[in-house]
């Protein structure tokens, strides 16, 4: 979005707003309708200037507000304009308050289902891209650049709009009062015009890279507080403290240029719109004077006035709120254009149980252009091979695995289930087929029973229990003071490695896939630990087809096959026996329709 004009950033905007038109068409309603309001604000003055405190008659249509048998003394009079200020006032506040609530619920909502759009599409993007860019400048970008979009469509389009249309009806009757009072107010709209132009765009510009750094400010937050172990152990708190400052005081003399430049943008408007009350001020007691018009009249223009310049006044003031929120609205859309590297083909056919048979034909893989990870890969394993990964760290052992469930594409080359390329199923189907136990078991900051419910939220409490006893965590589980509902927190810190470990195993039970995926799950652990985990792998890994990326020997042994990789090429690929038959429930099955799922 970056160089767009603001028409075309506009009509970005409102065509993302589509669904809530209604809700803005209400808005815009009811803001119109205090346009006439604004137009009756200063005739009370007129009247009684006009007709009480001088000899002029009363407007034509006092008589069709008052009653004909009334007669139209002084007092009468007063007490009609009098009464109208209230009137109008009681009008205009009940005006406001249903503005304000439909505001309210609009922009919230609307931020709430533009933050869900940004988020879901951010969880659609490839590893590749969030390991390239980072997790926290996306995560800025749906928390606080989405809510640009309130500011612009619900706080600053019908405020625009009422403007423009009190603009008009204030020049009409400015016209019929005095036409040469309407040519001198008007002489300043083409200097309006000509500030904004020349400040808008470098407002905008200097409050994009203001957010930049304000993104990068909060990502050093972000890395510290999540590696805050390693900040301590090596005592780098200081260092940290200074980076973060480092950012944070070049974001702050940013601001202050923004503000500054926005201060001479209010200045240069302020100076405008005094220099145009002043020239209407000058004419019109010239007028009175020759009277060509009443002193009412006059107070009426001048009353018009500055409900004419306020408005711009406003605008101009809130011009830097508008440049950053046309920043930040450009950013969030540019989150929203960035296109997966990984997806899922028109035709993509469902999958409902692999038998767990996988072929890589050729297969290369490169992260950059000038880094390859894999050079033409391939092996075939038969359904329920336990198959050793082995080879030295950085020799893609990974990359592979994250091949085959399709976190990344292959460069060059296929990757076959069931003898079925993998861009051929639909994502969530061929995802469904792993269960995955990393050497870092990943937790949520929730209850155990959540976390191992993961794998299959419908699950009922017999089958987690169930599940948490095959993977030998059932015992350590029912000691904690709040059993399965004990909170993990962030991580899964409040645990140790061996009960991660262990929770990350009864998930997989849970998932019961066809396909097993281990990366290093005992590297981290003692060996009493090790030997509980080992037991329960085994009872995971009988009949599923298993591939284990391991160092040890002893993992290795328990293996049907091993492979070997040295960077990024298969250097040894040993078949040791044939593997256990694959159990009734893990054979292939038809593939019948299912739920749809694009990615």
């Amino acid at each position: 979005m970056r160089g767009h004009t603001d028409f075309a950033l506009y009509r970005r905007l409102l065509r993302q707003v589509r669904p809530y038109w209604p809700h803005l068409g209400g808005i815009l309603l009811l803001s119109l309708l205090s346009s006439p309001l604004a137009l009756l604000t200063p005739l009370p003055l007129k009247i009684v200037v006009d007709s009480v405190i001088g000899s002029h008659p009363v407007p034509g249509f006092f008589g069709a507000l008052v009653p004909e048998a009334a007669t139209p003394s002084d007092s009468t009079v007063l007490l009609f304009a009098v009464g109208l200020i209230i009137v109008v006032a009681v009008l205009r506040e009940l005006l406001k308050l249903a503005v304000s609530f439909l505001r309210m619920y609009s922009g919230t909502k609307l931020v709430l289902d533009f933050r869900a759009q940004l988020f879901h599409h951010a969880q659609r993007l490839s590893l590749l891209f969030h390991d390239s860019k980072g997790t926290s400048d996306s995560a800025y970008r749906i928390q606080y650049d989405a809510q640009a979009i309130r500011w612009i469509t619900i706080d600053a389009i019908p405020p625009l709009a009422t403007a423009v249309v009190t603009l008009v009806g204030m020049i009409y009757i400015t016209f019929q009062i005095d036409w040469q009072l309407a040519v001198v107010a008007l002489t300043v709209s083409p200097i309006f015009f000509l500030i904004t132009r020349f400040y808008g765009r470098p407002l905008r510009k200097r409050w994009r890279k203001v957010q930049q750094l304000d993104s990068s400010a909060q990502s050093v937050v972000q890395e510290v507080l999540s590696a805050l172990r390693v900040v301590k152990a090596f005592g780098q708190e200081a260092h940290e403290g200074s980076r973060f400052l480092l950012r944070s005081r070049e974001t702050m003399r940013h601001r202050i240029r923004v503000n500054l430049a926005q201060g001479t943008f209010t200045a240069s408007v302020s100076l405008v719109t005094a220099a145009g009350t002043a020239a209407v001020l000058f004419v019109g007691v010239r007028n009175v004077q020759a009277g060509i018009l009443t002193l009412g009249d006059l107070l009426l223009v001048m009353g018009y006035l500055s409900q004419l310049y306020g408005p711009l006044n406003t605008l101009s003031h809130s011009n830097a709120t508008l440049q950053s929120s046309l920043a930040s609205s450009e950013r969030a859309f540019t989150l929203l254009d960035e296109v997966p590297d990984v997806v899922e083909r028109p035709n993509a056919q469902p999958l409902f149980r692999t038998s767990g048979a996988v072929a890589f034909h050729d297969v290369s893989f490169s992260y950059r252009e000038d880094r390859q990870v894999l050079h033409n890969v391939s092996f075939e394993i038969d359904p329920g091979t336990r198959l050793g990964i082995s080879g030295a760290t950085g020799a893609g052992k990974s990359t592979l695995v994250n091949l085959l469930i399709r976190f990344y594409d292959p460069t060059a080359g296929q990757i076959l289930l069931d003898g079925v390329d993998l861009r051929d199923y639909r994502i969530a189907d061929l995802r469904n087929q792993f269960a995955i136990v990393l050497q870092e078991p990943v937790l949520l900051s929730s209850s155990i029973a959540e976390n191992i419910a993961y794998a299959r939220p419908s699950a009922s409490e017999e089958e987690l229990v169930e599940a948490a006893k095959a993977a030998n965590a059932h015992e350590f589980i029912v000691s904690l003071p709040h059993g399965y509902e004990t909170r993990v927190g962030e991580r899964g810190m409040s645990l140790s490695g061996g009960e991660r470990q262990r929770i990350a195993l009864a998930r997989a039970f849970l998932k019961d896939a066809p396909i097993l995926i281990l990366d290093e799950p005992t590297s981290s652990v003692d060996t009493k630990t090790e030997a509980a985990i080992m037991e329960a792998m085994e009872r995971l890994m009988c009949g599923r087809t298993t591939l284990m990326i391991t160092h040890r020997l002893g993992t290795l042994a328990n293996c049907d096959a091993q492979l070997e990789i040295e960077d990024g090429r298969v250097v040894r690929l040993e078949q040791r026996r044939i593997p256990v038959a694959s159990t009734s429930k893990n054979v292939a099955e038809p593939l019948p329709r299912s739920k749809e799922t694009h990615e």
